[in-house]
């Protein structure tokens, strides 16, 4: 049985970030019911940052997965076996959520030799970033994953990007001190955009599971 992991960055767990990429779970399994889709919510989850405790770096005992021992371990042991990986996160002042760094440090570090200053994970795969958030495709201060999306690329492989941009911030807009955005705008191109970035998700979910299919 294939399997692709689903790693959902955003706190809530029924709207844009936790929408797109349950529709990449429905594209994944459409193709094939031999292929494992599991998502997990690191919001849900008790971990830390990387601790520094260099365990993968031991001599002789070197590891490309983190020996940190807390509720992320088996989720990483799980991505290190896995054939897809997904990263979904809402963009918070230009970045990726604090729970998303916190994992793609312990996730990337281990992949990191001081030896030769390679990236090698376990196995290659296929990866997709998905970022939602409130800008606009020409005017937003998105810098996506970073410095860790160069990290994913040696270690991984090139990763597809899908966006979904000017989402809703909130469902009501007249609860909330949010004058400075008009509720009828981001109404209206939520109308005309939505339904298509959801249609994006599901694709690229269908794309990785033939992708995986075929090698």
């Amino acid at each position: 049985m294939k399997k692709i992991i689903i790693i959902d960055g955003g706190p809530r767990a029924t709207f844009n970030t936790a929408s797109m990429l349950k529709k990449f779970a429905e594209g994944a399994g459409s193709v094939s019911n031999e292929i494992e889709v599991k998502t997990v919510r690191l919001y849900a989850l008790d971990y830390k940052g990387c601790m520094s405790c260099m365990a993968c770096k031991i001599k002789g005992k070197a590891s490309q997965v983190c020996k940190y021992k807390d509720a992320l371990t088996p989720v990483l042991e799980e991505i290190a076996q896995a054939d897809g990986l997904v990263l979904g996160s809402p963009i918070y002042f230009g970045d990726v959520t604090g729970q998303m760094r916190t994992f793609l440090e312990r996730l990337a570090f281990p992949w990191l030799s001081y030896n030769d200053y390679s990236m090698t994970a376990p196995k290659k795969m296929p990866v997709v970033l998905m970022e939602t958030m409130n800008g606009l495709p020409k005017r937003n201060n998105s810098q996506g994953y970073g410095s860790m999306e160069f990290c994913i690329t040696r270690a991984l492989g090139q990763p597809e990007h899908i966006n979904a941009y000017n989402t809703y911030q909130v469902k009501d807009y007249e609860r909330f001190e949010l004058g400075g955005f008009s509720e009828e705008a981001k109404r209206q191109y939520r109308e005309e955009h939505w339904e298509e970035d959801l249609q994006k998700a599901f694709d690229a979910g269908r794309r990785m599971a033939e992708t995986i299919l075929k090698a």
